[in-house]
């Protein structure tokens, strides 16, 4: 299905909008014509997405933290969304082990709050918590996990996000299956990349950075394979489902998954490589003796759900998705640029793939 029109003229309430995917999501629904209201923290660095895209300017915007309750809650009242996309959280697997009780407080709790904001809100038809590929109890086999694959993870950040999809799943089976209430979901994606972001401990963020100061990359887990995605390529799923739960209801409750085709999955070394073929600024070296924390080598994601059921598939070739990462950054690093602007023409440039591969996401 396509979900243009979907959000046309609906008030969408997303969590955590400040940050990098959270802010894309907010420049498409604003330009498919939603009414857009976020809640989150202040964003990290004047670098970040919502910031050069002066996103401030374009939507609503509430500053506040998922752990409090209270407040969320009277945000929720206060607005009264049709939708809402759960995208606040600490996410990164480095930080969580420097603050387990930071990350465990907003991802858990922050997911407990959200769906209570929710259940005290009954203007909200349909909602989508974005949670991650390592939510998955890893084993570091060659096949893609699925769905109803049990949850878990290593690192305090991969078992936060495991907990709040046991979060989520609770939240359905005790209050949201009752009909007239509202449509609840989960989406787990891969490893995002794109322009806008420079979070911490991200390698494409740290190469960027690296060019920047014209030093090489240091590559800490250079074999280590991940499901690689341009940031569009995981919202379109989101969106996609958001419409379908609004359309369709509980027929499309519980987890779905979002990455590229099972072939697409690369290593950090591929990844670079690719990324040195088109910009040749770039360097990396690989230290010969690390001291490293536990990071998964080997995960990928079976997407055959939301490819038959949403009908949803990813659009972009890994080189395109390199050269879209590329541009991005690009954009971001030139002073002259309108970073805005620069975003709306990928999306606009990403849609069009989706139609000429029978995708109707149309404006």
């Amino acid at each position: 299905m396509s979900f243009q029109n979907i959000y046309q003229g609906k008030k969408v309430l997303i969590t955590g909008h400040t940050g990098f995917k959270g802010s894309w999501l907010a420049i498409w629904l604003k330009e498919l014509g939603a009414e857009v209201y976020g809640y989150a923290l202040p964003p990290y660095s004047e670098m970040d997405n919502f910031v050069t895209t002066k996103l401030v300017d374009h939507i609503n915007h509430q500053e506040g933290d998922v752990r409090d309750g209270v407040k969320l809650k009277q945000y929720f009242q206060d607005i009264q969304p049709d939708f809402a996309f759960h995208l606040a959280a600490q996410p990164l697997v480095i930080m969580s082990y420097s603050d387990p009780v930071g990350t465990f407080d907003t991802n858990l709790m922050g997911t407990v709050n959200f769906w209570e904001a929710i259940r005290a809100t009954p203007s909200v038809k349909a909602a989508v918590n974005v949670t991650t590929d390592k939510c998955y109890d890893n084993k570091e086999w060659v096949w893609g996990y699925r769905e109803n694959d049990p949850m878990g993870g290593k690192d305090p950040y991969s078992a936060s996000k495991g907990c709040s999809e046991l979060i989520t799943n609770s939240y359905l089976e005790s209050f949201f299956k009752a009909e007239g209430s509202c449509n609840i979901a989960s989406a787990r994606a891969g490893n995002v990349i794109g322009g806008g972001d420079w979070a911490a401990d991200r390698i494409i963020p740290d190469y960027f950075r690296a060019v920047r100061k014209g030093e090489k990359l240091e590559i800490r887990n250079p074999y280590a394979t991940r499901p690689w995605q341009h940031v569009l390529e995981p919202l379109s799923g989101y969106l996609n489902l958001g419409a379908e739960l609004w359309q369709r209801g509980k027929d499309f409750s519980g987890g779905w998954n979002f990455g590229p085709e099972d072939t697409s999955n690369y290593s950090v070394k591929e990844l670079i490589d690719e990324m040195l073929l088109l910009d040749s600024n770039g360097g990396y070296y690989i230290p010969a003796d690390t001291v490293k924390l536990h990071e998964a080598v080997l995960l990928k994601l079976d997407i055959s759900k939301a490819v038959n059921y949403l009908k949803w598939k990813p659009v972009l070739s890994f080189k395109e998705t390199v050269n879209f990462t590329l541009k991005g950054y690009i954009a971001d690093m030139h002073e002259t640029s309108d970073i805005y602007q620069s975003r709306l023409e990928q999306i606009q440039a990403y849609t069009q793939k989706g139609i000429i591969k029978g995708i109707t996401w149309a404006q």
